[in-house]
């Protein structure tokens, strides 16, 4: 049996390409993430990577929509999305298929 911490993870990322982590895989990244109300990420998309979102508590807004305990939003490669946590939130996200450097801020020009 192995056990660990969150906090002792990247940012909740416990399986993926991460140092630590308890499944070192390239075919999928997944995490638990905590926010505090206020906490946001700026619009950004993958080329790569498929992303998941579990809203496990709190409520959050996605491109100007909000979610609560229980939604699941997909985001497709070149897709974009913002984040803001609009309470302390927690979220499980998963990405496949894992995708370093697979991030980049704005809308894709298509």
């Amino acid at each position: 049996m192995k056990t660990a911490t969150l906090n002792d993870m990247v940012k909740g990322w416990f399986v993926g390409n991460f140092t630590p982590t308890l499944l070192a895989t390239n075919d999928v990244e997944v995490a638990v993430k905590e926010y505090l109300k206020g906490d946001s990420e700026g619009r950004h998309y993958h080329k790569i990577a498929t992303e998941i979102t579990v809203v496990v508590s709190g409520r959050v807004k996605m491109n100007g929509l909000e979610y609560s305990k229980g939604d699941i939003i997909v985001i497709e490669p070149g897709e974009s999305t913002d984040f803001e946590a609009l309470e302390n939130t927690v979220c499980t996200v998963v990405k496949f298929p894992g995708a370093n450097n697979d991030k980049y801020l704005g809308e894709l020009n298509k």
